[in-house]
């Protein structure tokens, strides 16, 4: 095992991160984000991952992607708790998965609390509403029957399944309007107002942005986390009552203290 360095400790910093899309075929993004973990989340008392942290996930007998498990298994030792929360394209991690990890599985939306104040966090796609045959999809793959029935299959016809149903779901996206694959303001409403929250953390969109609203009156506030890409993560960062984001570039990257766009 390599050298790791560890950032000083930050004990009541929270970071949130979502769409990276691991995956074998793009080496130089999974190295971007173990040197996240190792020299980033490091020191951080929780880091949240909100969905697709791979680009496919057809079990966890599928043993592609390794130094994955490792990375986030040191860095749960190291003592920074990590909830993982399913994506639309990773939503078979099972039990096996964050046992190997020490990651615990968080449901989708999740209620939490920080500085007393309480968030709501979601992978976002359920927000996503418009989008009829997705929804409709979405409530299909989700059915514990469908997923037994997936999983019993063979590792490599999973893969060849998972395979077509990416070239699918692409082919299906480029003839669908921008309008129909983003959030719909009546299901974020709802959403927060069931949950009685005033800020919401999603992905899934790949739009990121901080967009502050109001909500039956009173001031709301929604993050947009960021896709990941081979060259740059962003997080968004919790610290002693203040929110920023702060962009990953490498383990050589600059890690500013303060960012401008605080929230």
């Amino acid at each position: 095992m390599r050298h790791r360095h560890v950032e000083s400790p930050r004990p009541g910093e929270t970071l949130f991160i979502a769409d990276l899309h691991l995956s074998p075929q793009r080496p130089a993004l999974t190295e971007l984000f173990v040197s996240f973990l190792e020299h980033r989340a490091a020191g951080a008392r929780q880091l949240y991952i909100l969905g697709d942290l791979f680009d496919a996930w057809i079990g966890d007998d599928d043993d592609s992607l390794p130094e994955v498990r490792i990375a986030l298994q040191w860095l749960t030792r190291q003592g920074t708790r990590c909830a993982l929360m399913h994506g639309n394209r990773d939503f078979l991690i099972g039990r096996r998965f964050a046992r190997a990890t020490g990651c615990d599985l968080v449901r989708d939306p999740c209620r939490i609390q920080l500085g007393g104040e309480p968030i709501l966090l979601m992978h976002g796609d359920l927000l996503c509403s418009d989008d009829i045959a997705y929804q409709r999809f979405r409530r299909r793959v989700r059915n514990p029957l469908v997923q037994r029935l997936f999983l019993w299959s063979p590792l490599q016809k999973r893969r060849r399944i998972a395979a077509d149903y990416r070239q699918r779901s692409s082919e299906a996206m480029t003839g669908k309007s921008a309008e129909i694959m983003d959030v719909n303001r009546s299901a974020i409403s709802l959403r927060m107002q069931r949950h009685a929250v005033r800020r919401l953390i999603h992905g899934h969109t790949h739009r990121p942005g901080d967009h502050a609203f109001n909500l039956d009156g009173q001031p709301a506030m929604r993050h947009v986390l960021a896709d990941w890409q081979e060259t740059r993560g962003e997080a968004l960062v919790y610290r002693a009552g203040s929110w920023h984001r702060e962009p990953w570039v490498g383990s050589a990257a600059e890690r500013p203290e303060h960012s401008q766009n605080k929230h």
